[in-house]
């Protein structure tokens, strides 16, 4: 996706801005994103302190999608400012600590092939190019998914990635991109999810891998309570003015 830039979104080392009595690990001032085809969203401001789950809760779709793609490094923004570990707009730091999981357009996984290939897959893609890396083996499927999973029943290696619940689906490709366990993680949208139980329980093991890494996932509805989310912050400008009024008019009748 092309994005257009300006001069402030020039890489500038700066200090994060407090939040009360703690340092914010990420900050948007008015971070906005627009292709050679027009806007995509922002403006949009907010914090998100480090440890913990944090969901952002706004409308789904592109825009929602490039703000996740955002906060992880993926994309820059075209206007505003985005400070992220110790630095501002430099999306090349922010890609190196931050892992990105369960958003179709960065980490889509082929339906036709077994669940095997793919921590086959992510093994070889780790290690370096010299190495020779043999198919994944049950000790690898439990060392790549336990620790995402947790008492959770882990996928058969045998079964096929199309054939799999979409809860198992989800927790999947979160095991696979988060292997390295950076200080960051992005989690495409919880309302991806189409039963309501099975959103309560991805929520509830994107909480517990907050307890070592900061979690950042996106709910329209925002947070379902009793789960131990850390905050739920409000995201506007996330569609177009047009399909805003849209909602809004639906709210209304």
């Amino acid at each position: 996706m092309a994005v257009s830039g300006d001069e402030s979104a020039d890489d500038v080392t700066a200090e994060i801005p407090p939040v009360e009595d703690e340092v914010a690990l990420l900050v948007a001032d008015g971070i906005g994103v627009r292709a050679t085809w027009g806007h995509i969203y922002g403006p949009t401001d907010f914090r998100i302190l480090p440890g913990g789950l944090t969901v952002l809760a706004g409308s789904g779709g592109r825009g929602r999608t490039a703000l996740l793609l955002t906060l992880a490094g993926r994309m820059k923004p075209s206007s505003g400012h985005l400070w992220a570990f110790g630095r501002v707009n430099d999306a090349h730091h922010l890609f190196r600590q931050a892992a990105i999981a369960d958003i179709d357009e960065v980490d889509g996984i082929v339906q036709a092939i077994k669940v095997r290939d793919v921590i086959t897959e992510q093994i070889r893609w780790s290690a370096p190019w010299y190495k020779w890396v043999r198919q994944a083996r049950q000790a690898d499927l439990e060392r790549v998914c336990a620790p995402v999973f947790g008492d959770l029943a882990l996928p058969s290696m045998d079964a096929f990635v199309e054939e799999l619940p979409e809860l198992t689906a989800a927790l999947l490709r979160i095991a696979v991109a988060n292997v390295r366990r950076p200080p960051l993680l992005v989690v495409g949208g919880v309302d991806r999810l189409t039963r309501i139980e099975s959103a309560r329980t991805l929520t509830s093991r994107l909480v517990a891998l907050g307890r070592e890494q900061t979690v950042i996932t996106a709910d329209v509805n925002g947070a379902y309570p009793g789960l131990g989310v850390r905050e739920v912050i409000s995201v506007d400008n996330l569609t177009d003015d047009e399909f805003v009024m849209l909602e809004q008019q639906e709210r209304i009748s």
